[in-house]
């Protein structure tokens, strides 16, 4: 018992020693005594990043008019492009020192939504029970599995008193 004790003395010494080094490490790292420098950050150029936006919707059309049409509302057709696209207003936005997204870019892609999938509006699903047998099966498989559960438990204590 004695060799036990010991082990279980040591090994929380070995715990109290490493969580004061981790603490430690973790103040050092948070309290910096430099300071950091300050930086001037711009305002955000609204007008810059209006003529921006804007080239890169102009790149989205031509690339999407290599795409028919037929296919504008099946998005594996466009991925890639319109992939470019948000790239390239993120890009844009921050180019100009502006946040992304933010109002103005989002009007411009609902613009753009507006413009070429305006007729992708998805049919209305119409929702169906499923036939009689299989609504039983899907009810009565979670009961039963919850009454093995409940037996096997009870069976389980039971089992570890008699041991006991």
């Amino acid at each position: 018992m004695e060799r036990n004790e010991a082990a279980v003395i040591k090994l929380f010494v070995v715990g109290v020693l490493v969580h004061t080094c981790m603490m430690r490490a973790s103040a050092t790292e948070s309290f910096s005594t430099t300071p950091a420098p300050a930086r001037h950050v711009e305002p955000c150029n609204e007008s810059q990043l209006q003529w921006e936006v804007e080239v890169c919707g102009e790149e989205f059309k031509r690339d999407m008019s290599h795409i028919d049409p037929l296919h504008w509302c099946n998005l594996t057709h466009f991925i890639r492009e319109y992939h470019f696209f948000t790239r390239c207003t993120e890009t844009k936005s921050f180019t100009v020192n502006c946040y992304w997204p933010n109002p103005l870019v989002e009007s411009y892609i609902i613009h753009i939504h507006k413009h070429f999938f305006s007729n992708c509006t998805m049919e209305q699903v119409v929702w169906r029970d499923p036939p009689d047998d299989t609504l039983t099966i899907l009810i009565l498989i979670p009961v039963f599995l919850t009454l093995a559960m409940i037996a096997l438990v009870v069976w389980c204590s039971k089992r570890s008193d008699n041991l006991a």
